[in-house]
């Protein structure tokens, strides 16, 4: 069993959005990213994982597989792998992301 306390890992920074790990086990992964309003994440994707995704503070818009998706504190968005996924913190506050991602099974 591991405990951790999910505000250790809020923290912003100026210069680029924040990406911290919170558990690494096995084929999942758990972490947080952070954002000041106007920070992104680029366009990318998770082969052979599915990311689940929830938003913990502030607001911001997906886009999956070129689909503007906009969020506030408390959505949940699930994107398969295989998707192009992004994100911009487009809000005046910041905005935190919670993010799991799992060996999506089909290869097992």
């Amino acid at each position: 069993m591991k405990k951790q306390k999910l505000t250790d890992f809020v923290e912003y920074n100026k210069e680029r959005f924040t990406k911290h790990v919170i558990f690494n086990e096995g084929d999942s992964t758990v972490f947080v990213l952070n954002f000041e309003p106007g920070q992104s994440l680029p366009a990318h994707k998770h082969p052979g994982a599915n990311v689940y995704l929830l938003v913990l503070q502030g607001q911001g818009v997906f886009s999956i597989n070129q689909e503007q998706i906009d969020v506030v504190k408390d959505d949940v968005v699930f994107c398969p792998g295989d998707e192009e996924m992004a994100f911009t913190n487009n809000g005046k506050t910041n905005a935190s992301l919670y993010v799991m991602l799992a060996k999506d099974g089909k290869n097992a």
